[in-house]
């Protein structure tokens, strides 16, 4: 799989550059503008982690579904959740910092989960398919978050956005040290440090690795791993064994919306600081998917895949005032490479079929 993962970035670059060929740009310019734009820089390559930290979450969230044989299409609305309940703590709750943070991103996770395992209680006991109702609990989060803004506690007087958080609830590094006198005084005389400090830099990457390995090592090493995976290999075959199927179900699902919910948390209180009135989906669920396919469903793979994501997406971003082209070229880009990815198991499909009649043939010769 990991063949066909690097085979198909490396032919989804290729259709990239013809499509910039076709729109009169070098594709090695494109490329290195790209390159440059995410990793150039001290700045860049903290803004491009910045960007890749949410997506690496909600990859793993889904690649943990994926693996015990359920499609979360809903991490964008236990995501949405995951924010709403954080911004909640960090505003309403008065605590010191460090616990402040910690307990505002347990909400989040909270708020996830419960929202995740929404969608396994109606599998688990309606038999309701959970593409079909995470896509609807997923805008049932982005109302309910637009509505708890017009709530007086939370909204700010003549604005679409909440209060920011509390300082004691940031999750952001040396923040408080950033704006001290002697921190200026630094960051001054140091543009390295400057440039790598300057975004919203925050705890979120090594939460992310830290998660990306818990969930490799819940699904491999641990008995709750092998049952939640029996289940969505065979669920007939778990059940013969004793398993319980709903309860497992239930659970799958609870942990993979608590991460996606981890994301939205990490999100708001490492970079957002609030939450605004939401116009569309915000579509960190919908890249996690993606980041979780470019993985190949194995959550560590998941933080370098989501890298890569955030680099073409933030790199992209950098064609349109450099090269004047439109940057939605890398969307284009980063689709192939998905698309790309699946095709290997089409194609073993096709190759299967073929053999399977081929041999039906060969019986009905001989």
């Amino acid at each position: 799989m990991l063949y066909y993962t690097g085979m198909s970035i490396l032919l989804g670059l290729v259709v990239g550059a013809v499509i910039f060929a076709l729109v009169g740009v070098n594709p090695l310019e494109a490329y290195k503008v790209m390159i440059l734009g995410a990793f150039g820089k001290p700045k860049f390559i903290s803004w491009t982690i910045v960007e890749a930290v949410p997506i690496i979450l909600t990859g793993i969230a889904v690649a943990f579904a994926f693996q015990t044989g359920i499609f979360n299409i809903g991490a964008e609305g236990q995501f949405i959740m995951g924010s709403l309940a954080a911004v909640i703590a960090g505003v309403v709750l008065h605590l010191p910092s460090v616990i402040h943070g910690i307990v505002a991103l347990l909400v989040g996770i909270v708020f996830g989960a419960l929202w995740g395992g929404l969608v396994g209680l109606f599998k688990a006991k309606r038999g309701v398919n959970e593409v079909i109702s995470s896509i609807m609990l997923n805008w049932v989060a982005f109302y309910l978050s637009n509505y708890m803004l017009t709530k007086a506690f939370l909204r700010k007087p003549d604005s679409n956005y909440s209060f920011n958080i509390q300082p004691s609830a940031s999750i952001r590094i040396l923040n408080e040290w950033k704006r001290s006198e002697a921190g200026r005084a630094v960051l001054k005389n140091n543009e390295f440090l400057r440039g790598i400090l300057n975004p919203p830099i925050h705890w979120g990457i090594f939460i992310a690795i830290i998660v990306a390995v818990l969930a490799w090592f819940i699904l491999k090493k641990t008995t709750l791993g092998y049952q939640l995976k029996a289940v969505g290999f065979n669920r007939f075959a778990a059940e013969y064994g004793g398993i319980d199927i709903k309860k497992n179900t239930m659970i799958s699902m609870a942990i993979s919306g608590g991460l996606a919910g981890l994301a939205g948390a990490v999100q708001v209180l490492g970079v957002s600081q609030n939450i605004g009135l939401l116009a569309a989906q915000q579509g960190y669920g919908f890249n996690g998917i993606a980041v979780s396919l470019i993985a190949a469903n194995h959550p560590i793979a998941c933080i370098p895949s989501g890298i890569l994501f955030a680099a073409l997406s933030y790199g992209g971003g950098k064609l349109n005032s450099a090269l004047k082209t439109p940057s939605e070229v890398i969307n284009i880009v980063i689709g192939i490479i998905v698309l790309f990815i699946a095709m290997p198991q089409f194609m073993d499909w096709i190759r299967t079929r073929f053999a399977s009649k081929k041999e039906k043939g060969g019986e009905q010769i001989g």
